[in-house]
């Protein structure tokens, strides 16, 4: 029987896919204690970049916003593991890390990376809502427009 989590992302259509494995040196999430790290996180669909390029050239703000969202997604893939396949035992997400590959005179990346902060309360209810910090850098790993890395409190 799915969980109060795994039945509020049916209700919003999302289906968690399979979790993309590392492109470098480093594993996807970390446990200590009652605390999950999961590494940042591209727009990946089926195992390839989905969103790539800078955000107000070749990839606009809203065009952004979904991928921070689909990036929340993957977030939630390896949280699920983390959680040894039990996404209810997330208590709290207590921080969301957004980096926004674009030009320097781009100043929306709050409006982009809202994409995984909405989802994340849509989700996870008022244990939702988290601190952020949301930065804009020059160029993504794979050339992703946007990544997302998070860290949560688990029971």
């Amino acid at each position: 029987m799915a969980g109060q989590v795994e039945a509020r992302l049916a209700e919003l259509g999302i289906t968690l896919p399979r979790p993309m494995a590392p492109i470098a040196n480093y594993v996807p999430y970390v446990v200590t204690g009652n605390l999950v790290y999961v590494s940042g996180q591209v727009p990946a669909v089926d195992g390839k970049v989905a969103v790539t390029g800078k955000v107000s050239w070749s990839v606009s703000a809203d065009q952004g916003k979904e991928a921070a969202r689909l990036c929340f997604i993957n977030v939630l893939v390896h949280l699920k593991a983390a959680c040894g396949g039990d996404l209810d035992r997330v208590k709290r997400v207590v921080r969301l890390g957004g980096f926004i590959a674009a030009p320097s005179e781009f100043t929306q990346h709050a409006q982009v990376m809202n994409g995984a902060s909405d989802l994340a309360v849509a989700v996870f209810g008022e244990a939702g809502r988290h601190a952020r910090t949301t930065i804009g850098v020059p160029s993504l790993p794979a050339d992703a427009s946007v990544e997302v890395e998070g860290l949560f409190e688990i029971a």
